[in-house]
């Protein structure tokens, strides 16, 4: 079954965006490893799918867990084609709210977690001479918010990783593409997003009114209403995949495009305006020179 079909990887199959995208490469026929930190949140997927699936326990924060994961991936379908990096969550807070506890653990699962599976996976990779890594980062990966600036961090460095992990691997067959997802409806602010409990007055006009909102859903167990549809984001990364040239960054979501577009925009901007400042930087000589 290995030889037939591709071997998707994917952390933090059970719920959000990794979870559709398990579910559709399965419906596609294709196999999957599936990754969770509690594997009982997926066993409706081993029992759908019994002959392309491996239920692995896995918190990347854990190296032993992860070594033992890819062990057991390697041992039963003989190879990796596709890894998934998508476990990971969120913490809502000012940065000086944050603690410095949650801080390190927010990079010890968004980044360092990350980092342990890329470097477990990405020997047997470089054996095949072939692979396509998909790290999932978020338009957050690209534009900083007030409120999520430590999240914002921890993509950021993913996103700064995978730029030139994609210049060091794609001479030996290793494709990697950075997802950028916008708000997508999943259970991510529910199950994925931690609320800081210090709360500091003068940050309140900036943020109070995002913290309002996640507190609201969290309470009420409201239902996040975004716009993007987590099945056609599933679609668009095996398109990626499926693409003999794929993208290093796949952008999901037209609120993402605007945002990311409008930072490009404001980068310029200040470029030009500054230029003049930048440029005279030079040794007096070479300012003459040119």
């Amino acid at each position: 079954m290995a030889s037939q079909t591709r071997v998707w990887f994917i952390t933090g199959s059970s719920k959000g965006l990794g979870r559709a995208l398990a579910e559709t490469v399965l419906e596609r026929g294709e196999t999957v490893v599936l990754t969770a930190r509690n594997p009982q949140q997926i066993e409706d997927l081993v029992a759908r799918f019994p002959n392309r699936t491996l239920a692995v326990q896995l918190d990347v924060t854990k190296p032993e867990e992860v070594r033992e994961a890819v062990k057991q991936a390697i041992a039963k379908f003989g190879r990796i084609d596709v890894l998934v990096n998508n476990a990971g969550y969120g913490i809502l807070g000012a940065i000086e709210e944050v603690s410095d506890e949650g801080v390190r653990r927010q990079f010890e699962t968004n980044f360092f977690g990350v980092l342990e599976v890329l470097r477990t996976v990405l020997p047997y990779m470089r054996q095949q001479r072939s692979g396509h890594i998909l790290n999932i980062s978020s338009v957050g990966g690209f534009v900083s918010y007030a409120g999520t600036g430590i999240y914002n961090g921890t993509k950021f460095a993913l996103e700064g990783i995978s730029e030139a992990l994609a210049q060091e691997v794609t001479p030996i067959g290793i494709k990697i593409t950075i997802v950028e997802p916008g708000g997508f409806r999943t259970d991510f602010v529910t199950r994925s997003l931690v609320i800081t409990d210090i709360q500091i007055n003068d940050y309140e006009p900036v943020i109070g009114e995002m913290r309002k909102g996640a507190r609201d859903i969290l309470d009420q167990k409201l239902e996040f209403q975004e716009s993007g549809d987590p099945k056609k984001a599933a679609l668009a990364m095996i398109q990626a995949v499926d693409s003999e040239n794929p993208p290093l960054r796949l952008v999901l979501g037209e609120d993402a495009i605007y945002a990311i577009n409008a930072k490009l925009e404001s980068v310029k901007a200040e470029l030009d305006v500054w230029k003049e400042v930048s440029v005279n930087t030079a040794f007096d000589e070479v300012l003459v020179a040119k």
